[in-house]
């Protein structure tokens, strides 16, 4: 039989990096809890057989992974930044996978939960730690377009991109035209390199050593 952990002590975890516990760190432990009882798995987790995908960063990250124990730094949560307070829960022994989103209306419910809040986020700060479950969330199963193996990678594989040189790690690399790329070189980079002009070759100097501008 599963235990639920305390909502108390998860929040104080939670809020370790910030100055007090806030609405959206409530939501990420309840929506990490509700997982843990869909997908019958103790939290917070001790191993790392719960993977989860978050859609947003900030509070909600704090609140989710005290409750799960999923961490990036454990590489159990992925962030895949769509601007929503939701969350995608893999059981990674079953492959059972579940997304959990609040429903639009947990703003105004919150205030029928704490009657006597000062403001609009008191009223969510303590209402969300109220609301059931079945008026607080949204949740169905869903299918991964990427096998979550893929996702995962395996640790320990490493190559080094035919183009820049660099190197690859966790099975992140592509094949292209039956060259070995990373993924900015395979054309989908987050950045792109800057002409060097003199001010900023002043600045780059003795920070960067970049081999392709030799």
């Amino acid at each position: 039989m599963l235990t639920t952990p305390d909502l108390d002590a998860l929040l104080e975890v939670g809020a370790v990096h910030h100055h007090k516990v806030c609405p959206r760190q409530v939501l990420g432990v309840r929506i990490g809890l509700l997982a843990g009882s869909l997908l019958e798995i103790p939290l917070p987790q001790p191993e790392k057989r719960l993977l989860a995908i978050a859609e947003t960063d900030g509070c909600f990250i704090d609140g989710l992974s005290a409750a799960t124990g999923c961490y990036v730094g454990r590489r159990t949560l992925r962030i895949e930044d769509y601007g929503k307070t939701a969350a995608t829960f893999i059981d990674t022994l079953t492959e059972q996978t579940l997304r959990i989103v609040p429903q639009n209306h947990a703003r105004e419910l919150a205030w029928e939960y704490a009657p006597s809040a000062r403001n609009k986020w008191e009223a969510q700060l303590i209402g969300y730690q109220h609301i059931p479950d079945e008026l607080l969330f949204h949740w169905r199963r869903v299918e991964l377009k990427i096998p979550v193996k893929q996702i995962i990678g395996q640790a320990g594989k490493r190559v080094i991109c035919e183009a820049c040189g660099e190197e690859i790690i966790n099975q992140r690399e592509m094949v292209c035209e039956g060259s070995v790329l990373c993924k900015s070189c395979a054309g989908k980079s987050y950045f792109c390199f800057v002409e060097h002009s003199a001010a900023s070759w002043n600045f780059m100097q003795g920070l960067v050593h970049c081999p392709l501008d030799e």
